[in-house]
C-alpha cells in the first residue's frame, strides 16, 4: 500500500480521538460547566451535526483546488476548533469549538476515501479505505482512552489542547506523504450532484445513518452505563476504551477485507449481528465481564460495516464519487447525532442508563432490512441490464447476417 495512506491515517487518527474522547469525559465537562450529561451529550450531537453540514459544503468548496490542499485547509480548521473547545470559558464556546472542528471531518474523509481508493488497483479500493480508517480505529485504541486518562488526571482541557496538537502533526502528513494531483478531473459541482438522482446512493446513506447510529446511541452513554449499571470505578473507562477501540481496529481491517470479496454478504452479517449485540448489552451490561466483553463486540461489529458502506457509495456515484463518498461520512455523523439524540431522550424518560442499547439495537436492525432492499434492487437492475443486453445482440445479429 501506497506510503500516502499513512498520511491519512494520521489525519484520522487525530478526527477520531476528538470524536470519541468526548465520551471518556462527559461528566467531567459536565460537572464543570454545570450542565445535566444529557444536556452535555449535545456536544456529541453539536459535533456529528457540524459533520453533516461540514461534508458537503467544504466538499462543494473544494471542487476548485486539489485534493491535497484542501486536505490541508481541513486539517488546519479542525486545530482551530479544538483549540477552541480547549480554552472556552462556557459551555456554548466550547459547543461552537466542537462544531467548528467536525465542520473538517466530513469533507476529510470523505476526500480521502477517493484519494485512498485511487492510490490502488480496483480490487484494493476497500482495503485502501479500510487503511486510512485505521487512523480512526487506532484513536480508538490509543487516543481516546489516553486523552481519558490525561482529562481525568489532568483535566479535560488538556485532552484537548494535545488535540489540537495531533491535528498539526496531521497536517504536517497531508503535507510531506499525500502526492500533488492537481484539481480533480471533474470539477462541475453539477456533475457532483447528479449522484444523488440514484435511489442506491440515498439507500446507501440511510444505512449509514441508522446502522452505525446504532452504536453512538450506546457508546454516548458508556461512562455513566459503565460506573452506575456495570459497577466499574471511572478510571476503569480508560481501558473500556481500549477493548471499544481494539474492537473497531479489528472490524475495519475485516470489514474492508471481506468486503472486497463480497460486500452485501459482509454488510448482511454485520449489521444482523450488531443489532443482536446491542440487544444482549442491556443484559450484559449489569456485570462487568459481560459488559466488557460485549462493549469490544459492538466496536469490531460497528465499524465493520464502514468500509463495505463506504466502498457501496463510491461504486454506486462511480461517476462523481466525492461528494457522494464525503454525504456518506455526514451520514455516519446524522446516525450518530440521532442516536446520541435518541438516547438522552429514553434516559430523561426515566428508563435508565441500558435503555439507549434498545435504541440502538433498533437502528441497526432497520438498516439491515435497508441493506436487504438495496440488494435486491441492485440484482434486479443487473438482470434488466441482461435482458437489454440480450434483446440488443439479438436485433443486430440478423442485420449482420443481411450483409
Amino acid at each position: 500500500m501506497p506510503l500516502a495512506l499513512l498520511a491519512l491515517a494520521i489525519g484520522a487518527f487525530g478526527i477520531g480521538t476528538t470524536e470519541f474522547v468526548i465520551m471518556g469525559v462527559l461528566p467531567q465537562v459536565a460537572d464543570d460547566f454545570g450542565v445535566s450529561i444529557p444536556a452535555a451529550g449535545w456536544l456529541v450531537s453539536g459535533y456529528a451535526l457540524g459533520v453533516v453540514i461540514g461534508a458537503p459544503l467544504l466538499t462543494v468548496l473544494g471542487t476548485k483546488v486539489s485534493r491535497k490542499k484542501m486536505l490541508m485547509f481541513l486539517m488546519a480548521l479542525f486545530v482551530v476548533g479544538n483549540a477552541l473547545s480547549a480554552l472556552a470559558p462556557v459551555f456554548g464556546l466550547m459547543l461552537t469549538g466542537r462544531v467548528v472542528a467536525s465542520l473538517a471531518h466530513g469533507a476529510f474523509f470523505g476526500i480521502g476515501s477517493v484519494v485512498a481508493a485511487d492510490l490502488v488497483a480496483p480490487e484494493k479500493k476497500a482495503s485502501a479505505i479500510s487503511l486510512m480508517f485505521m487512523g480512526l480505529t487506532v484513536a480508538n485504541i490509543v487516543g481516546v482512552p489516553a486523552g481519558t486518562w490525561i482529562g481525568q488526571v489532568a483535566g479535560w482541557r488538556v485532552t484537548f489542547l494535545i488535540v489540537a496538537a495531533l491535528g498539526v502533526v496531521g497536517l504536517l502528513g497531508v503535507a510531506g506523504l499525500v502526492p500533488e494531483k492537481g484539481r480533480p478531473k471533474t470539477p462541475d459541482v453539477r456533475n457532483e450532484f447528479a449522484a444523488f438522482r440514484k435511489v442506491q446512493v440515498w439507500l446507501a446513506m440511510a444505512m449509514t445513518v441508522l446502522g452505525y447510529g446504532g452504536v453512538f446511541a450506546a457508546i454516548t452513554y458508556i461512562t455513566p452505563m459503565m460506573t452506575q449499571v456495570a459497577g466499574y470505578t471511572e478510571s476503569a473507562v480508560t481501558w473500556l476504551l481500549v477493548l471499544f477501540g481494539i474492537g473497531m481496529f479489528l472490524g475495519n481491517l475485516l470489514g474492508g477485507k471481506f468486503a472486497d470479496r463480497a460486500l452485501m454478504p459482509m454488510l448482511f452479517t454485520a449489521l444482523g449481528a450488531l443489532a443482536l449485540a446491542l440487544l444482549l448489552f442491556t443484559v450484559t451490561a449489569h456485570d462487568k465481564v459481560p459488559a466488557a466483553i460485549t462493549l469490544c463486540l459492538i466496536g469490531a461489529l460497528g465499524f465493520a460495516t464502514v468500509p463495505p458502506l463506504q466502498k457501496w457509495v463510491l461504486d454506486q456515484a462511480s461517476a462523481a464519487p466525492t461528494l457522494a463518498s464525503a454525504a456518506n461520512i455526514g451520514a455516519f455523523n446524522l446516525g450518530n447525532a440521532l442516536a446520541a439524540w435518541l438516547g438522552g431522550v429514553v434516559i430523561d424518560a426515566g428508563l435508565g442508563y441500558t435503555s439507549p442499547n434498545w435504541v440502538g439495537a433498533l437502528l441497526s436492525g432497520t438498516a439491515l432490512l435497508l441493506a436487504f432492499l438495496a440488494a435486491h434492487l441492485d440484482r434486479r437492475s443487473r438482470a434488466a441490464g441482461r435482458v437489454v443486453a440480450r434483446s440488443a445482440a439479438d436485433t443486430s445479429t440478423p442485420a449482420a447476417a443481411r450483409h
